[in-house]
């Protein structure tokens, strides 16, 4: 690494560190067991984050792959399959939960362009009842999926579609609060308010605190109070029963009292990163919707891909990818972070 450069961590919006304001409401906050329900904090996070979204309660859990799987268990028996992308991160990135755990089969389907699930395919897929094939149960979208907001138009189409089909809808909403500030852009209409609106087409929702809102740990599981009761003896089974998290829900209410507005922010250092890489060549730049930039390596760029990411490695910005990079901007990197990190891509590449 070179002396006085910027440290910029691109790989994830994972990668947050708890600001000095959030460390203390995390010190201040007043706890108690979750177990035995009586942590104020984590009840008062959980009544929080189920009114912001319009359900009846919610479920906090320390990670959004543990929030997915007890949706997936708590929506499906076993024997079930649950329609979902392949690119969705509850079907390729979770270790096979519901498989394993759950005996619940995933039924893969490849996305469109955009992001979406095309009905047709979804609705080839929905199987007969019939011994010889699982019964389709679920309908899991994602949104953001790849950064990309899921046009609202088709996620009012695609549930309206699985609820005419008797299935229940679960949306991995890992980064939903970036798709809310995305849709709010474009519609005039207030964060919270599209992100009770995309929400609300579902029966349940899993929502991350600790990617683009910024906390060091947790997630949580929304839905109906029936819902929410069955997924808390999933969670407890997969070990997700935590003693004083109050401390760690009271990350989760600053983040949103004081984080989910500044998404924005993300939104427009991914677009200056974008902008910045126009026209390297041996570099297809994806136009991003939300907070994450992918970076296509075509041509001769391909044979250069790990020398490419040692020397972004030696100027201090870290990335993940091979033949396809991905940046993740986030509450802990600035435009001049942007713009080191463009500048030294565009040094690797002699433009």
């Amino acid at each position: 690494m070179h002396k006085n450069e910027p440290q910029v961590d691109l790989r994830s919006d994972t990668v947050t560190q708890p600001t000095a304001a959030m460390r203390q409401a995390m010190l201040a906050a007043p706890l108690g067991d979750d177990v035995f329900g009586d942590d104020p904090t984590v009840n008062a996070l959980q009544t929080r984050i189920a009114s912001l979204l319009g359900f009846e309660a919610a479920l906090f859990v320390p990670t959004g792959t543990q929030s997915n799987l007890c949706a997936l268990l708590a929506h499906c028996q076993r024997g079930d399959e649950y329609l979902v992308g392949q690119q969705a991160h509850c079907y390729r990135w979770e270790g096979g939960g519901g498989a394993v755990f759950g005996s619940i089969q995933p039924q893969p389907l490849a996305h469109q362009p955009d992001g979406t699930l095309a009905i047709a395919d979804l609705e080839a897929a929905v199987k007969p009842d019939d011994a010889h094939f699982a019964r389709t149960g679920l309908l899991a979208l994602e949104n953001t999926v790849g950064g990309k907001l899921l046009p609202f138009d088709y996620v009012q189409s695609a549930t309206a579609w699985a609820q005419g089909k008797g299935l229940s809808r679960h949306l991995d909403g890992a980064r939903l609060f970036n798709a809310a500030v995305a849709q709010a852009a474009l519609t005039g209409a207030t964060v919270q308010a599209e992100a009770q609106r995309i929400a609300q087409c579902f029966d349940s929702v899993s929502v991350c605190f600790s990617k683009g809102l910024g906390a060091p740990v947790g997630s949580a599981l929304c839905g109906s109070a029936e819902f929410i009761r069955r997924a808390h003896r999933v969670r407890k089974m997969a070990g997700g029963g935590m003693r004083q998290a109050g401390m760690l829900a009271a990350a989760a209410l600053y983040a949103l009292d004081h984080h989910v507005e500044r998404l924005a922010d993300d939104h427009a250092l991914a677009q200056r990163l974008a902008v910045g890489l126009a026209g390297v060549p041996g570099l297809q730049v994806e136009a991003p919707h939300t907070n994450i930039v992918f970076v296509d390596l075509v041509g001769d760029a391909r044979d250069r891909s790990a020398d490419l990411l040692a020397h972004l490695a030696a100027h201090s910005v870290r990335a993940t990818g091979l033949y396809r990079l991905r940046f993740v901007t986030h509450l802990n990197v600035d435009a001049a972070g942007v713009d080191h990190a463009v500048a030294a891509i565009r040094r690797f590449f002699n433009v």
